[in-house]
């Protein structure tokens, strides 16, 4: 069984998402050993998952891009989460629009590697406040938002995760990887 992997740019004070103009990239480029690990990260996906907003901002950009992450994007099937979008013109993309939980759960049950998703906000907070994401791949870029949306927001219960990796890069990049305890 495949895993539900939420890997997401997060301000280091703890926001995935902030208001008008202000960006968690932090206003530079990322450093190529970032590139590098993301990469690799989204080329060994077996689908890549995201909401309607980011599924509509990805499929304007994606589609005619020469970025080295274009490729993978493109050519990886893409699943959107949206009860309101009538079709998906990006190839290889198909829409969920059922229970969320009935949704996740048919697509770890798929053969290939793990889904990651990418947001936006809304699908990344209902992903965690039902507890179905296995593992979180957060890049903290230097910046503070001071407001904005958090990943974590109206949990029913806390929740313990476990760290697998915290590694710093010399932008001030640290991605971390936290995964549900065994």
């Amino acid at each position: 069984m495949r895993k539900l992997v939420l890997q997401m740019g997060i301000s280091i004070d703890g926001y995935v998402s902030g208001g008008p103009g202000e960006d968690i990239g932090g206003g530079g480029p990322q450093h190529p050993d970032v590139v590098a690990r993301i990469m690799d990260w989204i080329s060994r996906a077996g689908a890549h998952a995201m909401g309607r907003v980011t599924y509509e901002e990805m499929s304007g950009f994606w589609p005619t891009s020469t970025d080295e992450y274009a490729a993978p994007m493109n050519e990886i099937p893409k699943v959107v989460f949206s009860k309101t979008l009538t079709r998906a013109d990006w190839a290889t993309t198909t829409i969920a629009r059922g229970d969320l939980a009935d949704e996740v759960a048919k697509l770890k049950n798929e053969p290939g590697g793990d889904v990651i998703v990418y947001g936006g906000y809304t699908l990344a907070q209902a992903l965690t406040s039902a507890d179905l994401v296995d593992e979180y791949r957060l890049v903290a870029r230097p910046v503070a938002l001071g407001s904005g949306e958090p990943m974590f927001k109206d949990l029913p219960v806390g929740r313990r995760l476990d760290l697998v990796e915290a590694t710093p890069y010399p932008d001030g990049t640290v991605i971390t990887v936290y995964r549900k305890p065994s």
